[in-house]
């Protein structure tokens, strides 16, 4: 490889890095210039303008969650292993080490969700790829018979998504200990509705889950106690 390929390289995984810290709009080209050790001049020569910078920026870290997520995951047995591993990297990707402030993707989505151009049509486009990798997932495993034929995949990949957008939120605004252990219980839950494996809700889940009507259901269980 050559130097100035190299030397790109280099920029763009630490400008990944900080990103999933300050987001692609707050990645200044003198800050990342002086963190490379480069002149302002001498770093956006390999890109040419800003938003070049931030494409460039938005596909390498493309490269690297298909390289960590996707990738190996597809090396599972087709069906609800690879549905599982799919989901199991998912919710690696935002620890890794070089992206301490988790997965840039989610940062980039709140961005440009609203502002037309070039970095929302590729923020976009990689966010509709991964839902389109986790639908085929549960289809294959609809195909196989290991989740039910009933099954709306596209309704799972909805609720596998939701799942790591509140883990993201509990996580790293909350800073909740417990967000993994719920998108886990959560995923869990998923999975056993796609095998049709129904599990009643206890009255003291429906207490908790609709306070508003405990004390309507108590009355009338009272109430039929009396009658009978």
């Amino acid at each position: 490889m050559a130097k100035g390929a190299e030397t790109r390289d280099a920029i763009l995984r630490r400008a990944v890095s900080l990103a999933s810290v300050v987001g692609l709009e707050g990645l200044t080209i003198g800050g990342l210039a002086n963190e490379m050790g480069l002149s302002k001049s001498g770093l956006i020569a390999h890109f040419g303008t800003k938003e070049t910078l931030q494409l460039s920026i938005l596909q390498a870290a493309a490269q690297m969650f298909a390289s960590r997520v996707v990738v190996p995951a597809r090396r599972e047995p087709a069906g609800e292993a690879r549905v599982r591993a799919l989901f199991d990297r998912w919710l690696e990707w935002p620890a890794s080490q070089d992206l301490p402030g988790g997965c840039p993707f989610v940062t980039a989505t709140i961005e440009f969700d609203d502002r037309p151009g070039v970095l929302r049509f590729f923020v976009n486009k990689v966010q509709k790829e991964w839902v389109d990798v986790v639908q085929q997932a549960a289809r294959e495993a609809k195909d196989s018979g290991e989740f039910v034929p009933e099954l709306d995949v596209a309704q799972f990949a909805f609720n596998m998504f939701a799942i790591f957008q509140a883990f993201h939120s509990y996580a790293s605004l909350m800073n909740d200990r417990t967000a993994e252990g719920r998108a886990r219980a959560s995923f869990e839950g998923l999975v056993r509705r796609a095998k049709g494996e129904y599990q009643p809700v206890t009255p003291e889940a429906e207490r908790a889950e609709n306070p508003s009507t405990a004390g309507a259901r108590r009355t009338d269980d009272s109430e039929a106690a009396a009658a009978s």
